[in-house]
């Protein structure tokens, strides 16, 4: 009966959804200390042992660390005993063994054996990141180049956005998702402005109406056509297997077409005969 219990695939995940749901509810302030909760998730952890423990002596090591779901519940296991000193040995700063209970959280990743066609979605998913790599490397560079080009005339200006490369190429990048691309040229406007005091003069003018076009230069190149087209390699690439398939079955309806041609063809042959 133990061992039947241990072995079911379906208690082991039961028993993972629980888990990750006293995790989940253990990081609200409300519940942060609470014992009880403590108590299970610690009950949880020799549970989870026990299953390993269980398995090694029924399927035998060998066996067992075979499968690789095996060996991947095994190192999780492991790396989270540790945060079961927190109650054996006063440890001033327990928050990295506390820490330690989210490695649980990790075994929800056996849930995607579940996924209809999992390993077609795997072999695309490896094959769209080889064809979206020199795509993501050229939007890498763009993002390089127009942070350092930012950052120089901006810096000053800016320098929350565009003070080094570094935020500088963090700002051009949050542009190229579209994200607060009216807000930072908004908020160079503002400096500029109140840098010149005066909003109306031909020169603040100037740079102001250069500024708001470079960044829409920026989002373009970078949120329209860049990203699109990392997005259109990347799908393209995913759902080739489907076209694939859709590809066999017309040749095969074409061949079958033609079969069908060829032999109306030898009927009239054979009548006018």
């Amino acid at each position: 009966m133990v061992k039947r219990f241990f072995l079911s695939e379906r208690n082991m995940m039961i028993a993972i959804l629980i888990n990750a749901v006293i995790i989940f509810t253990l990081y609200f302030p409300a519940y942060r200390r609470n014992d009880w909760l403590e108590f299970v998730d610690h009950l949880f952890i020799l549970f989870f042992v026990l299953e390993a423990v269980v398995k090694l002596y029924i399927l035998k090591p060998r066996t067992y660390f075979e499968n690789p779901w095996n060996r991947f519940d095994f190192f999780i296991v492991v790396g989270s005993l540790p945060s079961l000193l927190v109650e054996l040995i006063p440890i001033p700063d327990t928050s990295l063994l506390i820490i330690l209970r989210l490695f649980r959280l990790i075994r929800l990743v056996r849930f995607i054996r579940f996924v209809p066609h999992l390993s077609k979605v795997i072999t695309g998913l490896g094959r769209a990141l080889q064809a979206s790599v020199f795509v993501l490397l050229a939007l890498a560079f763009l993002n390089v180049l127009l942070a350092i080009f930012t950052c120089h005339f901006y810096a000053d200006i800016a320098p929350e956005y565009f003070g080094d490369p570094l935020i500088s190429a963090y700002s051009i990048f949050q542009m190229f998702t579209v994200e607060g691309w009216n807000e930072i040229p908004a908020a160079i406007t503002q400096h500029i402005e109140e840098a010149n005091g005066d909003s109306s003069s031909y020169r603040a003018n100037f740079f102001i109406g250069a500024t708001r076009f470079y960044f829409v230069l920026v989002v373009l190149l970078g949120g329209v056509f860049g990203m699109s087209l990392a997005n259109a390699v990347f799908v393209d690439e995913m759902t080739m297997d489907n076209n694939d398939a859709l590809e066999a079955k017309i040749d095969s309806l074409q061949q079958e077409i033609q079969e069908l041609k060829d032999l109306l063809r030898q009927q009239t042959t054979n009548k006018g005969t």
